[in-house]
């Protein structure tokens, strides 16, 4: 019987090829969550988002048909519990929305900057990774936990559309996702570019692969060591797809604590890792590595403010726009959806409020 030692480096391993995969293709189709918005706010371009909600619609049918093939059990994952803590979605959506927007990208588009070269991203990544950390276990945990998980609701079932609608996973997935990839193509603009489709499928197919090797082959129906079911190399300790803020945390702290035998590289830090070197290995293939600094002490206030929102919003929230809007989507969860909606709205306003800023000022 398989142990948890000897799963551990396929999970890392796993999942550090598939996240070098979405880091190249990321930065070769400039995928970018928060470009998505931006582009639908400031110049009504909607092929960026046309991009994401492909990303979902892949993804959602991929991830249920390993479901319905047996092959993982997406209700052991932390997007579909019955506890639909409805103002943290809320809260940390729209404070990750606005955070994203300040920081100039998401979490994984700070890690595709940081492989091209940007060092503002690298502030980016150390702030958020500490506001994680501190929303995870520290002084912003406790607000989380005790004023904004207060307010929550415990449901008779999980809460993915399907448990509470009493079944019919498979029509559900197929409509859910038929329907976002066919507005997704409904655009002949879209539909021109191959890039869009190569962003969107190959970033929903990512998802779908972390899912199979964290939630299938990471899989210990029971540990021998433990007699228990285990999930291998997760943090949560339970099945991971991609994710990009509270893994930001434990990456840091892997780092910081190197010497500490009883610390191995997980899911998530691999997918950091992976993230950036593919994300740098394209760069460097196709010429796009340049250093970028910040322009004033304004700018470099901004991103860490954003990474300060990031951080907090993303783990309060249960994760970012890759975490929750496409990982935690594609489990049908409704916290997700609402999560989603959050940070749209929250990186919409603050493109307005910056919008606003800027024509007062002229």
């Amino acid at each position: 019987m398989e142990t948890q030692a000897q799963l551990a480096p396929l999970v890392a391993w796993g999942a550090f090829a598939l996240a070098f995969v979405f880091g190249a293709v990321g930065h070769k189709t400039n995928f970018c969550t928060m470009g998505a918005v931006s582009d639908w706010v400031n110049m009504g371009d909607l092929n960026r988002m046309r991009m994401w909600l492909l990303a979902i619609g892949v993804a959602i049918l991929g991830a249920n048909a390993l479901q319905l093939a047996g092959l993982v059990d997406l209700s052991k994952s932390i997007y579909p519990g019955p506890n639909f803590t409805w103002l943290s979605y809320l809260v940390g959506g729209f404070l990750f929305g606005v955070g994203m927007t300040l920081g100039s990208g998401c979490g994984s588009k700070t890690l595709i900057r940081i492989g091209g070269g940007n060092l503002k991203s690298v502030v980016v990544f150390i702030v958020a990774g500490i506001a994680a950390y501190m929303t995870l276990r520290g002084i912003l945990g406790a607000f989380r936990v005790e004023v904004l998980e207060k307010a929550s609701v415990t449901l008779s079932t999980g809460q993915d559309l399907p448990s509470l609608l009493g079944g019919g996973r498979l029509w559900i997935a197929l409509a859910a996702g038929g329907v976002l990839i066919a507005f997704a193509y409904a655009s002949k603009d879209f539909r021109s570019n191959p890039d869009h489709s190569l962003g969107g499928v190959v970033t929903g197919l990512v998802v779908v692969g972390g899912w199979y090797v964290s939630g299938h082959i990471g899989h210990l129906a029971e540990d021998p060591d433990t007699l228990q079911e285990a999930f291998v190399a997760t943090n949560t300790g339970r099945m991971e797809s991609f994710s990009f803020v509270a893994p930001l945390a434990w990456t840091l702290d892997y780092l910081m604590l190197w010497t500490d035998k009883t610390k191995i590289i997980t899911y998530g830090i691999a997918s950091v890792a992976g993230v950036v070197a593919g994300s740098f290995a394209y760069a460097l293939a196709a010429g796009r590595f340049r250093w970028e600094g910040f322009r004033n002490a304004e700018d470099t206030g901004m991103h860490m403010i954003g990474g300060l929102l990031m951080g907090f919003g993303g783990i309060t929230a249960l994760g970012c726009t890759i975490g929750q809007g496409i990982s935690g989507f594609s489990t049908l969860a409704l916290g997700s959806i609402l999560t989603f909606l959050a940070i749209v709205a929250g990186s919409a306003a603050t493109m307005k409020w910056q919008y606003w800023r800027m024509t007062r000022e002229a």
